[in-house]
Parts: C-alpha cells; structure tokens; sequence
C-alpha cells in the first residue's frame, strides 16, 4: 500500500496499556470506524483491546502502521460508545492522570453478548408483570423537592438534603417517574455496602421489569447480561455502585448519586476518581440533571451550594412523622471517675445510661443496636513489664488481637498465635487492650443470656448474601441486639429499632486527616439516624465519648448541621484545604526503606525546579517528603508529597510533568499520583 493511501486509512487507537496518548494504526475495513468503536490492536508482540478515536490527519510516515481488527463477534462490533461517554472518558483520563485506553476499557462488558433467549436479566426475584406499587402521596417538601428538579431543564447539579427519614428516595422515585416517561433512563448510584435487597425491592416494586443491577460481587456473565439489558433498552433503570458510571446507557436522563458525602465512592487503586464528581461531569455531557443526595453532605457540595454551582432542596423532617431521636451523651470521663468510688459489676465500656436504655427497650420487644468502628475482641496485646506491643511484621501498625484467629493485621490480612509470655522481655504476660466487635458481643451475651444477639462487621458478614440474611432477620424481629462497625450506619431501616448506642463515639476524632472532623460528624449522624425512624416516640440514641464537646458529637445532638458546616469551612478555608484549594497525593513506595527516601526527596527537588521555571506553577505549595501515617504496608516503605495549587488544571499539569521522566526514581519504586485523595494514609 503506498504512503499516501496510507496516511487516508490511519486511525487513532487508546489501546489498554499504561500509555498516557493515543497510537496511530492503519485501517483496512471498507467503511472507517464510528469513533468508540472496539478493535484488537497490535502492541509489540501481543494483541490488546483498544477503542477508535477518529481519523488522523497527520500520521507519521516514519514507521509502517499496523493495521487493526474488529472483534469477532458481530452484535459486540457494531456497538460503539456515544459521543457523550467518549468525551468523559477522555476527560476521566486527562483529570485523573490515566492511560485513556485504560479509562475506556471499563466501558465494555467482560464477556461475549448472548442471545437474548439464553440472557438471565433477574438477579432478584420478581414479577415484570405485575402493576407497579401504588407511590405514596408525597409530602409538601418532597412534592417542592421534586418539581424544582423536573423543573431545570438540560444539566443541573441538585444537592438533595434530607435528614436521616426523610423521603430522599421516593423524591429519586418521583423524579424518575417523569424521566421514563419521556422515553429515558436513569442511573441510581448508592455506596456498595448500601446495595441491599431493601433498596433494589424498592425500585423494582415502583417500576416492575424496568431495573437492572451492577455490583462487585456479580459474576463476569451476570455483569454482561445486566449491562446489555441498559444498553438494547430492555431495562431502563441501573442501580449499582461507582462502576455502574461505566455503563453507556442511551438516552441517560438522570443520574443520582445518593449518600453522596461516602468516602466509598472514590476509587483508590488504578483509575482514582471519585464517582460523586465523576457522575457530576457525566451529567454535563449527556445534559441531563445529578441529584446528590445525602443528610450529612460532604464540605465540597455544601461549598458548591454557596457559590451557586449547584441547587439547594431541603427536607427537614421524616416521612413518616416520626420524631428525630433523643440523643444522650454519655461522658466517659464521668463514667470512669464514680466507677473509681463505686465499682461497677458492668464491663469497663459498657455506662449504666446505655445499659438501662438497651434494657428497658428489650423490656417493649423493641430492637437495640451497638455501634463501634473497630473489630476485634481488643485493639492490641501489650506487655506491662517493657511495654512491647505485638506488630505486623509486613505494615507498620499493631495487630489486633481476636477470638478465633488469635493476632490479625486488617491492612494485609496477616496472622499469628497468640503467645502468654512476652516474646521480648520473656517475663511478662501479654494483656489485651482496647475493644473491639468481638468483645462488645461477648460481654452482651452474658448480660442478656435470653437476648438474640447479632455482629455485622467485615468478619462476621463476608458476602452479600450473608448481610442480606442479616437484614431479613433484622425485618423479621429475629435479633434483638445487633452489634456492628460502619456496616450498620448506611442507609438500613428497621421498623422496631429504637435503642442506638456508639460504645466509643471518639473512634477516628484524631485521625491524622484534614478530614478528620467531617467524617466523624457524618458517622455520628448517620448513626443516630437509623434509631425510631418509624416509632410514634422519639428513638433514644447514646453516645460514649471522652470528648463530649467535640463538634461532632454536639451537632449529633442538636441536629444544627448548618453552624458546623460554617465553623468547618472557615477553618479549611484559613488553612487552604479543600473546598478552598485543590490538593494531589504523591505515594512513593519501594522495598528499600533508604531508596524509598531518596527518590522522594528526587521528586520534591524535581517539584521546586518546576515552580522556578514556569511562571504557571508559583502558587503551587509543596509539602514534604514525610513518612505515610501507615509508613509501611504490605512490605513496602511508603513516603508521601503533598501539593496544594488554587485550581485543578494548574495542579494536574504540574503532576503531569512532575512524573513525565522518572529518572529520579531509584528502581524499584514507584509513584503513585492520587488527584483529590480523600485519605492521607
């Protein structure tokens, strides 16, 4: 083939390799690819996936081009990305830092397209024909909520805030309503952990043979079933976690993002994005409108509402009437004072606030919850005599000591047995300190021996199909004492759960993170949230803490979010924090603790020739190199750099070329960059 009809057949590729920029290939097909059409490319001695970029005006005649192949399969050739994913895609790669053809492989199934007659769209049971659920009547504030939302026309951020009960979903429910009616589809994204049969019953109750789901925990096929059910039409609502962005559903009409503020929808290996801001741009492409819904936002949404970037709808008080619950705060310090004159026959972490208030709700055939964000029977074991702690030997934290597995590290999942004798001194015996699930659970089923009592955490509840069995039995008032971390603060109603009580409520309220203040007051209120949501009286919550003027712990009880939302933001913005600046995460770890060092402190004096030598980068602030909080993970040494520029291009070009050339960097370490981290661990 000459070079001139060559060059008229040239096509740019982003093949699915760590390549930042698209590569030039010859096609050979009589008619020229729709732009985000798939095709095998070759690289090197292997064949990879790629996706067509358009046409190259420009190739360059020094190499002979390789030409491309469609895929096999006929169905999956002819289907191709629409315009509008494809410049999100390209965006995703260019804001996040990652090869672009890396970005939008995520956009095709896994597996091969099967027929229709062999396709099993039903992850859940249910009837496609029955007649959709009767919706409720809506409430002033919800029917207000919804009308504004269907109001805007064309793309609109909508920040959604509900307390906890409020109706959020039903006005997502409404909304979407009006969305298919117009002949389009939604996508609903919740935090993984969220993703519960309760939610998705919901939904397709509303809308029978009209939901699909995508999750983690699905196989490769069922994910390929699920996601060409959106794309040929067949279903019209896609609810799943952060990768369901990935879907190209046609003719998307509205997305919502709900519990907005959950650190769970950023992304923290490969593609780092966040999916909150991710759906947010996707929204702008497709034109279409975002609800972000949430009782707790986070700081960045809230400070988007104040600049008018996004609109404000407010539901103060739950749907079903029901009050907010009393909420009590137990100091600890108190607690621990009069134990010191009058010994008490209770557990050290146990007041006896929270124990008559678990009591008398047993005494109503009520249901009571436990809430502590640390697993375990004891944060660690120490040795009295020379004060030896038991660590892992692969991460730099302690391990935590449990029942049935004895030592386990939570970073890398190492374990090993318990030992009586101290393995330094040789003298001492090793005692447990601290608390965990384990021992919560424990003590309860001594103190009520005729209680059904039940632990939802990470050890305890392992697949979904256990935390589903977990939430029916919940529904079905057969527990009375549930005992959990986090897993129990998202977004689960029970009718008859009436008693919370946080066991330490100062859990994470010193956290080596800027964030540190706005998680916990999140946590907290989400908490408190799930007690007599559907109860005539007020749920009683209880909150243990040694620091019970903490801001977090206060706005628990007062229900006053907007002050601490002002007080919040001052402070980020005197320090220059998010949402006031923009901030990136160098991570740099290698095996070799004093290489590791030294190629940190190559890539921070490689930092400062930047700000010397382009007038662009002078308000750019570079903080470090420091040792990572978790200075050691899994075997590897770990240092971190912080930048902190006043807008996002000038940051994410300053990455850009602060890790073009690498030959700073010792072998065997590597830099990860991590645009808007949400943990500085």
């Amino acid at each position: 083939m000459s070079t001139s009809s060559t060059s008229d057949r040239a096509i740019q590729v982003a093949v699915e390799a760590p390549i930042l920029g698209p590569l030039t290939y010859l096609w050979t097909y009589e008619q020229f690819p729709h732009p985000g059409t798939q095709v095998i490319a070759p690289l090197g001695k292997r064949k990879v996936k790629g996706v067509v970029l358009g046409i190259d005006e420009n190739p360059s005649t020094e190499f002979e081009l390789k030409p491309v192949l469609l895929k096999e399969e006929e169905e999956d050739s002819k289907f191709f990305l629409p315009e509008s994913h494809l410049k999100w895609g390209k965006w995703l790669s260019e804001y996040y830092l990652h090869p672009l053809g890396q970005v939008l492989s995520q956009f095709f199934p896994p597996l091969k397209k099967t027929s229709n007659r062999k396709r099993k769209n039903q992850l859940f049971w249910e009837d496609p024909t029955r007649e959709p659920e009767q919706a409720p009547t809506l409430k002033s504030e919800q029917e207000n909520a919804v009308q504004q939302i269907l109001k805007s026309s064309g793309f609109q951020t909508h920040l959604l805030l509900g307390v906890t009960g409020s109706g959020k979903t039903e006005v997502y429910l409404n909304v979407l309503e009006e969305i298919l009616r117009q002949g389009k589809s939604g996508l609903v994204l919740v935090p993984e952990i969220a993703l519960t049969p309760q939610l998705v019953d919901r939904f397709s109750k509303r809308f029978p043979g009209q939901v699909a789901v995508i999750h983690s925990q699905l196989t490769e096929r069922e994910k390929t079933d699920q996601w060409w059910s959106m794309i040929d039409g067949q279903r019209k609502i896609l609810i799943g976690a952060r990768s369901a962005l990935f879907c190209p559903i046609p003719n998307l009409g509205l997305i919502v993002v709900d519990e907005e503020h959950e650190p769970s929808f950023k992304q923290e290996e490969k593609l780092r994005y966040h999916g909150r801001d991710a759906a947010v741009v996707l929204g702008s492409f497709c034109k279409c409108p975002v609800i972000l819904g949430s009782a707790t936002p986070s700081m960045e949404s809230w400070e988007n509402v104040q600049e008018g970037k996004y609109q404000l709808h407010e539901l103060k008080s739950r749907a079903t009437e029901s009050h907010m619950p009393d909420v009590h705060i137990v100091d600890l310090r108190e607690v621990r004072e009069h134990r010191r004159d009058e010994p008490s026959e209770l557990p050290f972490w146990l007041s006896d606030t929270l124990y008559e208030g678990i009591q008398s709700t047993l005494n109503r055939g009520e249901q009571a919850a436990l809430f502590l964000n640390r697993r375990g029977t004891a944060q660690t074991n120490q040795c009295p005599e020379c004060g030896f702690v038991s660590e892992c030997p692969n991460c730099a934290v302690s391990l935590t000591v449990h029942q049935r597995s004895d030592l386990v590290c939570h970073y890398c999942g190492y374990t090993e047995a318990q030992t009586k004798r101290c393995p330094s001194c040789h003298v001492g015996q090793m005692e447990p300190l601290g608390l965990g699930t384990e021992l919560v659970e424990s003590d309860l089923l001594k103190l009520f021996p005729q209680a059904r009592i039940a632990r939802a955490d990470r050890d305890e509840i392992q697949s979904r199909h256990e935390l589903e069995d977990l939430i029916q039995r919940m529904e079905k008032n057969e527990i009375d004492i549930l005992v959990g971390t986090q897993m129990i603060a998202k977004g689960l109603d029970f009718p008859k759960l009436t008693c919370v009580g946080l066991v330490l409520a100062d859990v994470g309220f010193h956290w080596p993170d800027f964030r540190a203040t706005e998680r916990s007051y999140q946590l907290l209120t989400q908490v408190t949230g799930r007690a007599g949501r559907h109860s005539q009286d007020p749920g009683q919550v209880f909150i243990q803490t040694y620091s019970p003027n903490h801001q977090s712990v206060q706005v628990a009880q007062s229900h006053q979010i907007k002050s601490f939302y002002e007080s919040e933001l001052g402070e980020r913005r005197d320090l220059n924090y998010p949402p006031f600046a923009r901030i990136a995460l160098l991570k740099i770890q290698g095996n070799d603790k004093t290489k590791t060092l030294q190629s940190s402190q190559s890539l921070v004096k490689r930092a400062y020739q930047l700000k010397s030598a382009f007038e662009v980068f002078e308000s750019v602030q570079v903080l470090g190199p420091a040792p990572a909080p978790l200075s050691r993970l899994r075997g590897k040494y770990r240092y971190q750099v912080l930048i902190k520029a006043p807008q996002s291009q000038v940051i994410r070009e300053f990455c850009r070329r602060l890790i073009q050339d690498d030959k700073c960097l010792h072998s065997g370490t590597k830099v990860q960059v991590d645009i808007d981290p949400l943990h500085m661990l």
